[in-house]
């Protein structure tokens, strides 16, 4: 299924990774009964919306050396992003320690090389985690919010991808001017899950 879904977006993944992926997939559907990582439970629509919507980024995680991932919950989408992707250094931080915990446990257990998971609220990480090329925020909070979070860990030529519902739409269009004022190229991506045609925005700012 998970490649099918992946080929309705023309997303190219290799069946290395999709095996892993998967393995991803059967951990956090075994974790989730007892530490509550997320409210999406059966195991189809994990896969779309996680790990699908997860990998709508594809095409700019490929661009990239080095990734963070602001408010990663369970991992979406540093984890998926880092196993298609296994060249890119990822670092990925949440404030909740048993969603941090998993993480970890399925870097281990997949056994992937340069991704960093810290137990922590993104204003507190130091200078040491700066300099990123790509800094995502899948449904994390409002854009000026989320741009005085990322702006100090970008690279003067770096990206920030903010994954949005559909009212991501609505607030793009309230926030572009004073983001182009501001020195931000900004761009909206609007995209359907495959299976259950939920609508997606993805706002791209760069400097």
């Amino acid at each position: 299924m998970l490649s099918e879904l992946l080929h309705r977006l023309d997303l190219q993944v290799g069946s290395e990774a999709v095996a892993l992926l998967e393995g991803l997939i059967d951990e956090l559907l075994r974790w989730n009964p007892r530490r509550n990582l997320t409210a999406i439970t059966g195991r189809d629509e994990v896969i779309e919306k996680h790990l699908v919507d997860s990998l709508t980024l594809l095409p700019f995680a490929r661009q990239s050396s080095r990734l963070l991932d602001i408010g990663s919950g369970a991992g979406f989408p540093a984890l998926p992003l880092k196993i298609v992707c296994p060249e890119i250094e990822v670092v990925s931080v949440d404030a909740v320690g048993k969603k941090i915990d998993f993480q970890r446990h399925v870097v281990r257990r997949l056994g992937l090389q340069g991704f960093k998971a810290i137990h922590a609220r993104v204003e507190t990480l130091t200078e040491d985690h700066a300099s990123f090329d790509l800094v995502t925020a899948r449904a994390l909070c409002s854009l000026p919010k989320l741009i005085a979070l990322a702006e100090p860990f970008l690279t003067p030529d770096g990206r920030l991808l903010a994954m949005k519902g559909p009212e991501g739409c609505r607030e793009f269009s309230e926030q572009q001017e004073a983001l182009r004022e501001a020195g931000w190229s900004v761009a909206l991506h609007r995209l359907k899950l495959p299976l259950s045609s939920a609508e997606r925005c993805l706002i791209e700012l760069s400097r």
